[in-house]
C-alpha cells in the first residue's frame, strides 16, 4: 500500500526579520507541492543490525535499466567492529520514482580498510552520469573516494597511484565528507563539508574530468547558522537557472530537522559570515534534489530518522523569506 505523508509546505511572508538582507525584490524559493510518499525504510535484514540503527545521507538515482536506486548510510550498526564508525551503504529499488515502499537489496557496500577506508566509515554517496559510466563519490570518514559503474548498480572502486581510495581531504580529524556534484560550464563543482579546527565549513574542489582535483576552497561558512562543527551538513546545490545556484547547508536531524537555504550567481560563493543570500529555512533535513522529466522532486530523511521520503518540488516567486514550519 502506497504510504502518503500530510502535506508539507513552506510559506513565505513579508517582513520576516533576520533572513537575508532587507531587499523586497522577490526570489525564487522552493516550495514542496503535494504529499511525501516514503521510499525507504529501517531495515534490520543484515549482519549488523541494531535497534538504535539509523538510515542517513543518501543518493537517489536512475540506472541503466530505467529502475531507481537509493543508497543510504546506515549508522548506529555493528559495521566496522569494535572501534569502528558503525556504517555502510544499504540499498533500495523502485520501478518508479513515484512509487512508494521501494524494494530492499540489502547491503550495497562496506568500508574497505585495505583500501586505507576507516572501519566501518562509508558515509553520504553521491552519483552522477557522464557518458555511459556512473560515478559515485562517498567519504570514508576521511576522504573523499570515488567508484564506478556501467549498469548504475554494481559500482567498483577506483584506486588511486597509492593504492588507496581517497582521493582528498582536508586533513586528519577533519571527517571529510558528504559529497554532492554538479557540473557547471563544463566543469565539474565537487561540494561536500569538513570540521577543520573543529568549526563546519562548506567546501568546493573542481575537476575537469573527475580525476584531476584543485585546491579547496571555502563556499559556506557561519552566519546566522552558526560555526559548530555539525552546523554546514549535506551541503546540496542546484542550478534553477543559468547562472543561478540554490546551496542547500544543513544544520539538524531528527525532530529538531531544520536545513538553510541560499542562493548566489557565485557557485564558489553562498557566504562567509554573511547571510545577505539566505534564502530561508525549512524543517527537512539531507535534502536532495532531483530533476527528472522536467518535473523537480526533493528526497529527505524522515524526522523519526526511520526511513526516507520524497515529494515534488515547484519553484516559486517568493518574498523573503522561508518560514519555518511544521509537518
Amino acid at each position: 500500500m502506497k504510504r502518503m505523508f500530510a502535506s508539507f509546505t513552506c510559506f513565505f511572508v513579508l517582513g520576516v526579520t533576520g533572513y537575508g538582507n532587507a531587499s523586497s525584490e522577490p526570489v525564487l524559493a522552493p516550495e514542496i507541492d503535494g504529499p511525501w510518499w516514503q521510499v525507504a525504510g529501517n531495515p534490520r535484514d543484515h549482519k549488523y543490525a541494531t535497534e538504535k540503527q539509523e538510515p542517513v545521507d543518501f543518493a537517489v538515482w536512475q540506472a541503466g535499466d530505467g529502475t531507481w536506486q537509493l543508497w543510504s548510510c546506515i549508522r548506529h550498526t555493528t559495521a566496522g567492529g569494535e572501534g569502528g564508525r558503525t556504517r555502510f551503504f544499504y540499498g533500495w529499488e523502485g520501478k518508479n520514482l513515484t512509487d512508494a515502499d521501494w524494494k530492499p537489496m540489502g547491503i550495497a557496500m562496506e568500508a574497505d580498510p585495505s583500501l586505507g577506508e576507516t572501519p566501518g566509515g562509508l558515509q553520504a554517496p553521491h552519483v552522477v552520469k557522464v557518458g555511459d559510466t556512473y560515478h559515485m563519490f562517498y567519504g570514508d570518514y576521511a576522504n573523499i573516494c570515488q567508484a564506478t559503474s556501467k549498469d548504475g548498480k554494481s559500482f567498483k572502486r577506483v584506486i588511486q597511484p597509492n593504492g588507496k581510495t581517497g582521493i582528498f581531504t582536508e586533513g586528519p580529524g577533519c571527517i571529510t565528507r558528504d559529497p554532492m556534484l554538479i557540473q557547471i560550464d563544463g566543469l565539474w563543482y565537487c561540494y561536500y563539508t569538513a570540521l577543520p579546527g573543529g568549526r563546519g565549513y562548506g567546501f568546493c574542489r573542481t575537476s575537469p574530468d573527475l580525476k584531476t582535483w584543485s585546491h579547496s576552497c571555502v563556499v559556506s561558512y557561519g552566519g546566522k547558522v552558526g560555526s559548530d562543527r555539525f552546523q554546514n551538513e549535506c551541503p546540496h546545490v542546484v542550478e534553477v537557472e543559468p547562472g543561478l545556484f540554490y546551496y542547500f547547508r544543513n544544520q539538524f536531524y531528527g525532530k529538531r530537522a531544520l536545513n538553510w537555504v541560499y542562493r548566489s550567481d557565485n557557485p564558489l560563493n553562498f557566504g562567509i559570515d554573511d547571510d545577505s543570500e539566505l534564502v530561508g529555512s525549512w524543517r527537512l533535513a539531507a535534502p536532495e534534489i532531483i530533476l527528472h522529466e522536467g518535473q523537480y522532486y526533493i528526497a529527505a530523511l524522515k524526522d523519526s530518522l526511520d526511513g526516507i521520503k520524497i515529494a515534488r518540488l515547484k519553484w516559486v516567486s517568493r518574498q523573503r523569506a522561508m518560514n519555518r514550519t511544521d509537518q
